[in-house]
């Protein structure tokens, strides 16, 4: 029986103790999906799966392959398989000038962001080929698109995410395994809030007037909630996206230029 008809998906999601991952795996859950999940804080994880009754869960590093490896063999044995990656672990990297930006820095987001994200989805590929039926949903970035200054190792590692996708999509396709990018816009949860506020200390003025620096170049003048990011990427997953693939989906409320 192939992922589309199958009435029990299930769903592996990175760094899913909190913020967009847990209200992705939410969703899922919700949905009657099994869900298992990797946070590299374990008091938060346990947190999540003390709240989240359902949700199963491990502790793993997205940078370290062996970490991947022991993470994913847990988790796919204890579920049986998988139908569904959704790669959201990240980091911000630093905030700094092009020439300010350390080696060891760089390193590290192209390594969780980008490398991260190669190290999972290697780890699904053989049980998705084996099934002929997956579906892949990557976390990118609505700075993949407007370039972001100061910020420069995020948004190539993010960029790159792109590239990832849009090879997986070609090179997976025929074995009716699928792959997408979904592109976040400003966050309204505790990290989106505090680039606001950290926004508003470095040119000394009020976070209210911080927020409306940031909304003024998103068409709809809209933060975005976890919850939509997660109803994006459920839908991904879904029967009704079973020709979707290769796409870069932005839920941003078009985000024009940052700065």
């Amino acid at each position: 029986m192939n992922q589309q008809t199958k009435s029990t998906q299930r769903v592996i999601v990175t760094a899913a103790a909190s913020g967009i991952g847990l209200a992705v795996a939410q969703k899922f859950l919700a949905h009657n999906a099994k869900v298992f999940i990797c946070d590299v804080a374990q008091e938060t994880l346990d947190t999540a799966l003390q709240a989240n009754p359902g949700i199963q869960g491990a502790l793993a590093d997205i940078g370290n392959p062996l970490h991947v490896e022991t993470f994913f063999n847990d988790a796919i044995t204890v579920m049986g398989g998988v139908d569904v990656l959704v790669n959201n672990a990240g980091i911000g990297g630093p905030n700094a000038n092009i020439e300010e930006i350390g080696y060891t820095d760089w390193d590290d987001c192209i390594r969780i962001n980008l490398s991260g994200m190669f190290y999972c989805v290697k780890q699904v590929i053989p049980t998705m080929k084996a099934q002929r039926s997956g579906s892949i949903i990557n976390i990118s970035t609505s700075s993949a698109k407007t370039g972001l200054p100061s910020r420069l190792p995020y948004v190539a590692s993010k960029v790159g995410v792109l590239g990832l996708s849009h090879n997986l999509a070609r090179e997976l396709g025929e074995f009716n395994i699928r792959c997408n990018t979904i592109l976040p816009g400003l966050m309204d949860n505790p990290r989106g809030r505090l680039l606001v506020t950290r926004y508003a200390d470095q040119k000394a003025i009020s976070v209210e007037e911080a927020e409306q620096e940031f909304l003024k170049y998103v068409s709809l003048r809209s933060w975005i909630q976890p919850s939509e990011i997660a109803d994006t990427a459920h839908f991904l997953a879904s029967p009704e996206a079973r020709h979707i693939t290769a796409q870069e989906i932005a839920v941003d409320g078009n985000c024009e230029w940052e700065q």
